[in-house]
């Protein structure tokens, strides 16, 4: 299989997708949806989320943390 990889200007790839029709944004609608949940869950399950993830946990059981009530009276 043979792959390119292209650039294209955003406006133009707007523009492109503006020019197409229900069902052909449809299928576009879905190959994006497709690669944000990827990303997301990528995002999520990486070693530095997960690190921090586990930090704030540590930090809520033990006690060190603000409520948001104490958060926004020490805004004032």
């Amino acid at each position: 299989m043979t792959s390119v990889n292209l650039s294209i200007p955003f406006e133009a790839l707007v523009k492109a997708i503006k020019s197409l029709d229900l069902e052909q944004k449809q299928q576009v609608l879905e190959i994006l949806e497709e690669q944000i949940f990827e990303s997301e869950e990528k995002w999520e399950n990486s070693p530095e989320i997960i690190a921090e993830v586990e930090e704030a946990k540590k930090a809520y059981q033990s006690g060190d943390y603000l409520t948001l009530e104490e958060f926004i009276a020490g805004q004032s």
